[in-house]
């Protein structure tokens, strides 16, 4: 049976940093994917979810429910993308990069369970599953957002 600490060793020895082109190149082949396109993202499948959801159960409590979930994800992504973005300005300048996501992530979170703590209050006669089923479809936006990031410019 092989040591896995050596088998780590081994990877460090074929380990090849990439030259600053390189990296350029790379980062021009695989470009990121804004956190604000996933908010906006977001917001257009929670509102089209909330309608459809809204016409096809014929009820306006629905309708609210469905959106109030969609909501509860959208709005702490918006703070959470603004305190990312605000957090990589700083970093720029030479400040902690992941002490900061942490920060900005517990705010989503807590921001996150405050808003469905809240539903209740918030939407009378709260559909839970309504709320949950849009919840759950805007959540999900993130993977749709990363499937259609911009593709990179051809070179050719």
């Amino acid at each position: 049976m092989q040591d896995p600490w050596q088998a780590d060793e081994a990877l460090e020895d074929n380990f090849k940093p990439m030259s600053a082109e390189q990296a350029k190149k790379w980062r021009e082949a695989n470009p990121s994917v804004s956190p604000w396109r996933v908010v906006a993202w977001q917001v257009l499948v929670g509102a089209v979810f909330a309608a459809c959801m809204g016409a096809v159960m014929g009820s306006v409590v629905m309708a609210w429910s469905a959106a109030y979930g969609a909501v509860s994800v959208v709005l702490p992504g918006a703070v959470f993308a603004r305190g990312l973005m605000r957090q990589m300005r700083r970093q720029a300048r030479g400040g902690s990069a992941f002490a900061g996501l942490m920060v900005w992530e517990l705010a989503k979170i807590v921001l996150t369970i405050a808003m469905l703590l809240l539903a209740q209050v918030v939407v009378p006669e709260l559909n839970w599953l309504a709320l949950l089923a849009g919840f759950v479809v805007t959540m999900k936006v993130y993977w749709v957002a990363v499937w259609l990031r911009p593709k990179a410019a051809s070179s050719a």
